[in-house]
């Protein structure tokens, strides 16, 4: 395996796309090669430069089960929900 810098998490990613009120977002399943994950696969809702809220990522042991577990998390809600505001400068 590749040496890494303490602290480093390297992963492999798979992206999902969602369409939802009519705009396509993200869900990239980061699978745990090197580093600490909060699992095996964590999935992600993204904006490409926008991360989801935690408590709406995926988590499991498996690429499918992280994935219908976030989507689960997400399943009701809207998608201005699903990210963090802007704070102000």
């Amino acid at each position: 395996m590749v040496e890494l810098k303490e602290g480093d998490i390297l992963t492999r990613v798979r992206r999902y796309n969602l369409i939802r009120e009519q705009r396509m977002i993200y869900i990239d399943v980061h699978e745990t090669i090197a580093g600490r994950l909060a699992g095996d696969y964590v999935a992600v809702p993204n904006l490409v430069n926008i991360v989801a809220k935690q408590q709406y990522q995926g988590v499991g042991e498996t690429e499918a089960a992280a994935l219908e577990d976030c989507l689960k998390k997400i399943e009701n809600v809207g998608l201005m929900e699903l990210f963090p505001e802007k704070s102000a400068p």
